[in-house]
Order: C-alpha cells, then structure tokens, then sequence
C-alpha cells in the first residue's frame, strides 16, 4: 500500500483525458474542469481512450510531479458515469490497487505475467 501524508486525497478524473497532456496541460484540466487547486498536494488521476495508460499529477511543494504507468495487458478500472468533468475520491489503498491493475471496487489481481520478453 502507498503511503500517503495525511489529509492527502486522490482524485480519479472520470471520463477519458488526451494522454498528449503533459504537466501543464494535466494542471490546468485540474483547475479548469475539476475546479480543484493542482497544488494543493492532492493527487489526480487520469486514464486514456485505450485504458492502458494513467497520469498521476502531484505537487510536493516544490513543484510538480507526473507519474505515468502502462499495463502491457487488460486495462485500469475507472468509474463509468455519465457526469463529464467530475472526479471520485479514492483511498490509498484503492489507489495501490488500480496502479496494480486491479479492480479497486472488487480486489482481486486481473492478469500477471507468464515471462519476461
């Protein structure tokens, strides 16, 4: 599990982001269509079209940080919902587990690989 400081919350964008969007592109969606602060030391989350990508953006006082990860197989769960602009909130532990590729809502582990290469 991620260790989060606390009072830190984690943010799911629902609906699908342009993965092209970097650190600034990703902030400003932050402050424009989730109408939150990106530094305010919380985590927000966004997933691609295809599902295999996620950005992470946070601020650690000193400046921003994305983290990205790609799953080779299957896809990240992310909420369905018709509400466009919005986000979730997700524990750490939830947030552990969907950048392990597993179902947050239903944990259990989607796909592992065979081998390397």
């Amino acid at each position: 599990m991620m260790l989060l400081p606390a009072g830190t919350r984690v943010h799911l964008a629902v609906g699908i982001t342009d993965m092209r969007k970097g650190l600034d592109g990703l902030a400003m969606m932050v402050q424009g269509i989730l109408e939150q602060d990106p530094y305010s030391g919380h985590l927000f989350a966004f997933r691609g079209r295809k599902a295999n990508l996620v950005k992470i953006l946070y601020w650690d006082g000193n400046g921003l940080c994305l983290f990205a990860k790609r799953l080779d197989q299957s896809g990240f769960t992310w909420p369905r919902t018709g509400e466009v602009g919005g986000s979730i909130v997700l524990t750490s532990a939830q947030l552990s587990m969907l950048i392990e590729g597993i179902d947050w809502r239903v944990p259990k582990q989607v796909w592992r690989p065979a081998k390397a290469g």
